[in-house]
């Protein structure tokens, strides 16, 4: 069985399945999309002598060689045995772009079931069903059944999407924008061929430079994972996660997958080393910046900005700011020279506006990229007859840089290939000038966190499930163990026993019920804070003895009451596709200032939890309201032994530490929950 996708992607020869003299039918498109192979291409049709110029087979066994790729263009049902015949032939790769699988009901699941142990049990790779097929510009391979992807420019960026539409789309803009494309490819239903396939396939092929992704679901979250960081090892990644909001009905219908959770996948994603995009603009804009720039990894790029004149300079600055990009101030050596060089109404410091390019722009810029905080240009001038030469005014500039010009089509295309021979990509606007070098930025800044990522085995393999329900006491014992700060606390069998207690820590007190079954404590009765006398304890133990529930003797937790302070939430999940996930936010009475939660997916070290902790407002890190600033690495240890445990025992289905106060003594777990799944779904 062969595992290589070279027989699918670089075949040396190729079968039609299904091709059609008729120009009305989808065999006719693919066998003219298949016009510019340089190779043997046999049309597969028992009804038709010849094909476009090439003599029809009535069966792929018939032909005096085994083809390495078969694209079959066949109805739904006539698949299963297509593909049998195909593998049986020596077949090793085949494209099925039929729909009426999977996402189309039970029927078509059925199909889909067959086709794939057709592909496991004889090692033929499958592309498919249900896709547009892929496009192998720099070879002029086009398994597709748009001809007009024939006339796509060969280049370094490659496509991977789970949609065969949206594989086009994708193509198409990045064509528009000038960009080549390697290959192309749409996983449809991916019965066999997958992300991790394409991803790897990519990241051994020299000539692929820069990678798109376009995800709607997925299900195997970790191998994914595992795939873009071996991508991003080696060249830039720009993923597109769809399903920002409810669209799982429609996803579903459209490839049988469903999106799972958005927010958990872009920060995987993002973890991983992909620069994570919402819009297909965006990916388009990053590729074409990623394909010719990629900075060293480092934490806080600076970006210097240039412009010709000052509203789009100001667009760009407000855009990169939007998306927490550095344009520094430039150091006073730098604000010198640049002085002499521009008339002193023009602003300086960063962004640098020329008011319009003259003599002095090479010199400009050669000031600004040799500036120490300066990593990355980003220049902006109108294409003015006379006013500057793009390539001329940039050949001195120490760093790399990113160039856009507003003008007629004709006047930029003559820019573009002096440009695109110093390695300086060019856009057309301002707007997305700026999206590219914050691609650009972001891809560094993803490159350092791979240093500090955490290999899964490292916590994983002494993974143990508890085994039972744990109660509070018991919740805050494991994260006790991990050496987290916790109030000093009792447990209590009876009301004589609570009694001692509070004579033991000294008031005030908070007396909480302690029971597994009761996670909702505040809501029942359960908790009362500020406890200090012997009635006051009394009154309290008798609410609590009220509380409905299992018959017998009430237990309670008697614990020293914190100081006031900020309060956060610390909390864990287990997601269906990418595993355990840690949530940090704001909680308590600033919730209101904590925005969406931080999400990082489990297990992480240090370097990681301080990226989460450094997404938290600046008002809560630094002390809101006069409370105690951020301990970073203290919080830090919070983090990371939450996404441990949970890593750790794998029928812990969520954590809950809420609320986590910041103390003078640290952040200190008040409230722990643990829940587990049930026991007999873990045995063995």
């Amino acid at each position: 069985m062969t595992r290589t996708l070279d027989p699918l992607f670089a075949p040396k020869s190729v079968a039609v399945i299904g091709a059609s003299a008729s120009p009305e039918k989808a065999g006719y498109a693919m066998m003219q999309s298949l016009s510019t192979f340089a190779g043997p291409l046999y049309p597969i049709n028992p009804r038709a002598g010849e094909v476009l110029g090439h003599t029809a087979y009535a069966s792929v066994g018939d032909v005096e060689e085994a083809p390495d790729l078969a694209v079959l263009v066949v109805p739904p049902a006539a698949v299963p045995a297509a593909l049998e015949q195909c593998a049986a032939a020596g077949v090793r790769g085949a494209v099925i772009c039929s729909g009426g699988f999977a996402e189309s009901g039970a029927e078509g699941e059925a199909l889909q079931n067959r086709v794939a142990e057709i592909a496991r049990t004889t090692g033929i790779r499958v592309l498919g069903p249900n896709t547009s097929g892929f496009i192998n510009a720099a070879d002029a391979v086009c398994a597709n059944f748009m001809p007009s992807v024939t006339e796509l420019a060969a280049g370094g960026v490659s496509i991977v999407a789970q949609s065969g539409g949206v594989n086009l789309a994708l193509s198409f803009m990045l064509a528009r924008a000038n960009v080549g494309l390697r290959i192309a490819a749409g996983l449809g239903n991916a019965v066999d061929v997958g992300f991790v396939d394409v991803l790897d396939h990519f990241a051994a092929d020299d000539a692929t430079t820069a990678v798109g992704l376009h995800i709607e679901g997925v299900s195997d979250g970790r191998a994914l994972m595992a795939a873009v960081r071996r991508v991003a090892e080696l060249k830039p990644i720009v993923v597109l996660k769809v399903g920002r909001n409810d669209v799982g009905d429609f996803a579903k219908s459209h490839t049988g997958a469903l999106t799972g959770s958005y927010q958990v996948a872009r920060q995987a994603l993002a973890q991983s080393g992909a620069v994570v995009v919402e819009t297909p603009t965006e990916l388009v804009d990053a590729l074409t910046a990623l394909s010719q720039v990629r900075l060293p990894a480092v934490e806080a790029p600076g970006v210097g900005v240039i412009t010709g004149q000052a509203g789009p300079g100001l667009i760009i600055a407000d855009s990169l700011a939007s998306r927490h990009v550095a344009v520094p101030t430039l150091a006073a050596a730098t604000l010198t020279a640049v002085s002499h060089l521009l008339p002193p109404l023009t602003y300086q410091k960063n962004p640098v506006d020329t008011g319009r390019p003259g003599q002095t722009f090479p010199a400009i810029v050669t000031a600004v990229a040799g500036d120490p905080a300066i990593d990355l240009l980003a220049v902006y001038a109108l294409d003015e007859p006379g006013a500057l030469d793009p390539a001329g005014a940039l050949a001195g500039a120490a760093v790399p840089a990113l160039f856009a010009s507003g003008g007629t089509i004709a006047a930029l295309d003559g820019r573009r290939a002096a440009l695109s021979a110093m390695g300086i990509p060019l856009f057309d606007s301002p707007d997305a000038l700026a999206r590219g070098a914050a691609a650009v930025v972001d891809d560094a800044r993803a490159r350092l966190r791979l240093r500090y990522a955490v290999a899964e085995h490292d916590v994983w393999q002494h993974g143990r499930p508890l085994g039972h329900v744990l109660d509070e006491n018991e919740s805050k014992q494991l994260f006790e163990a991990e050496g987290l700060t916790l109030p000093a606390r009792r447990v209590a069998a009876d009301h004589t026993a609570a009694e001692r207690a509070l004579a033991e820590l000294g008031g005030p007190v908070v007396v909480k019920v302690l029971d597994a079954a009761i996670t909702h404590k505040s809501d029942v009765g359960g908790v009362h804070v500020g406890v200090r006398t012997a009635a006051e304890l009394a009154q309290a133990l008798e609410t609590i003895d009220r509380i409905p529930g299992a018959p017998g003797a009430r237990r309670y937790l008697i614990e020293a009451q914190a100081e006031r302070g900020v309060e956060l939430i610390v909390g864990a999940t287990r997601d269906a596709a990418f595993g355990p996930v840690v949530l940090l936010g704001v909680g308590g009475v600033d919730v209101e200032l904590g925005g969406e939660p931080i999400l990082t997916v489990a297990p992480f070290g240090r370097e990681q939890a301080l990226d989460a902790i450094d997404r938290l407002p600046q008002s809560i890190r630094a002390g809101h309201r006069g409370g105690v600033a951020v301990d970073r690495d203290a919080l830090a240890r919070v983090l990371v032994a939450v996404g441990d445990v949970m890593a750790r025992h794998d029928d812990i289905q969520e954590i809950d530490l809420n609320p986590v106060r910041l103390t003078s003594a640290g952040p200190t777990v008040l409230d722990a929950l643990v829940v587990t799944a049930p026991q007999e779904n873990h045995a063995n």
